[in-house]
């Protein structure tokens, strides 16, 4: 049956049906592209808010539409098809701009305003671009008469995809905006832990682990000055384990700045004792991690990228000395952290990211600044391959609902703690947040929780 709005002819405007190898360039192919765009953005950021049920709903709605319509119009030359889609992106553009200005109140996860990041704006942008190429052809009432070749089809879905792509890409990690009520950020790749406090926010790829065994030469003056650098870890539970500390009650998460003097007095429930190791293992790793600031000269030293500059922080691991006999020491981190400009490119080491053998577990840590530091896993990260066995390892997904992943390895979980040698607005030992978020001793409240506003 046509879709013409009389028998054996065409709707005003509209053309009913395609030439062979062409395509009529007044349908809806320019809205088309740009909602399946939109689509696909939308569905990168679904994982991301699988903590809200309804915003993470709300995101697979959102994603079928565009991507269903966009299928629909590259098919379809109709004023059915446009005027849903004409609707239909209307209304999405304009809940993006409800949720960048005052929240959508009735959707748990999105009822608090944020400030637009390149993923939703590149959405929002596509929506737009729909709604007028949509209002264009529903206004044009001459016939279609031109057409294009599929080449030029072909470009312009390249040119989609070059906007897209990177747009995916920062979706799956999409942090939110700080908030003045919050005190800290909604976010989801953005910074947020601890400062005098040790919580560890979780982190989007916070599990990056790549340091190599290397002579330095340029080593702290004293290293041992870190708590617990070297141990024996063949029975945590024996003599040799170290001991364990209840994180009962974390401090307020204070702002970081290395170059101030190191300062965590004032915390409650802190010893002398206790503050002198977390303030002597910021010492030694200020001293000791710049070192490995030329990121291009980590590979052949032993770190390796897990693939993750998308979300903005880029981790390099030394899976080798996940499990040897040295801890918490500056001039041999498991992991090394590097910040990326987004409008240059450029990596700035950023921190340490330190991890105990993946014979501990969160209740056997070694005690490090008590109240001031928390620790954390990540025990949902899937890699493309066995680090053990091939240390090029990506990241490249989450478990699924029963902890396993379909696509990829899951390697044993090892305990980690991040020490920023760059300023921090949560702290000295704040971890990362995100997609891949880690979790921290059950009981536990993440510190400097950006990600909901909460401490």
């Amino acid at each position: 049956m046509s879709d013409s709005f009389a028998p054996g002819a065409s709707a005003p405007g509209f053309a009913p049906g395609n030439t062979v190898g062409r395509r009529p360039l007044g349908s809806l192919t320019f809205a088309a592209f740009a909602a399946i765009a939109a689509g696909a953005i939308h569905a990168a950021a679904v994982g991301v808010h699988s903590e809200h049920r309804q915003a993470s709903l709300t995101f697979v709605a959102v994603a079928a539409f565009q991507l269903g319509w966009g299928a629909w119009a590259l098919t379809r030359s109709n004023r059915l098809a446009a005027t849903i889609g004409l609707v239909g992106n209307v209304g999405l553009f304009a809940g993006w701009l409800l949720a960048k200005t005052s929240g959508i109140t009735f959707i748990e996860g999105l009822d608090t305003s944020e400030s637009a990041q390149f993923a939703d704006t590149a959405a929002a942008v596509f929506a737009l671009i729909a709604v007028l190429a949509i209002a264009s052809r529903l206004l044009d009432r001459r016939p279609e008469a031109r057409s294009i070749p599929m080449p030029m089809l072909a470009m312009l879905g390249a040119v989609v995809a070059a906007v897209a792509v990177p747009a995916m890409a920062s979706a799956g990690t999409h942090r939110h905006a700080e908030t003045e009520t919050d005190g800290a950020a909604h976010g989801h790749e953005a910074e947020a832990t601890p400062t005098g406090d040790a919580s560890t926010a979780t982190t989007a790829h916070d599990q990056t682990h790549d340091t190599a065994h290397t002579d330095h030469t340029d080593a702290p003056a004293d290293p041992s000055q870190a708590p617990t650098t070297e141990h024996q870890h063949s029975d945590t539970t024996g003599a040799g384990s170290p001991d364990t500390v209840p994180h009962a009650e974390h401090a307020a998460p204070k702002p970081y700045d290395p170059t101030m003097p190191i300062d965590l007095s004032g915390t409650p429930g802190v010893t002398p004792q206790q503050q002198a190791q977390a303030e002597n293992l910021i010492s030694a790793t200020l001293l000791g991690l710049p070192k490995f600031a030329d990121y291009n000269a980590l590979e052949a030293l032993g770190w390796h990228s897990i693939g993750d500059g998308g979300t903005g922080y880029e981790h390099y691991v030394n899976w080798k000395l996940i499990n040897d006999d040295v801890f918490l020491d500056p001039n041999q981190p498991e992991s090394l952290v590097f910040t990326i400009d987004e409008s240059t490119g450029e990596k700035q080491l950023a921190s340490a990211m330190f991890m105990m053998p993946t014979s501990y577990t969160l209740e056997t840590v070694p005690e490090l600044g008590g109240p001031l530091t928390q620790w954390h896993i990540h025990n949902n990260l899937c890699y493309s391959d066995d680090p053990n066995k091939n240390p090029q390892v990506r990241v490249v997904g989450l478990t699924d609902g029963d902890g396993n992943c379909r696509f990829g390895f899951k390697p044993e979980e090892a305990p980690m703690i991040h020490v920023w040698i760059v300023p921090h607005k949560c702290g000295p030992f704040s971890a990362l947040e995100g997609v891949g978020a880690g979790q921290v001793k059950e009981g536990e409240t993440t510190m400097c929780d950006a990600a909901h506003g909460s401490h």
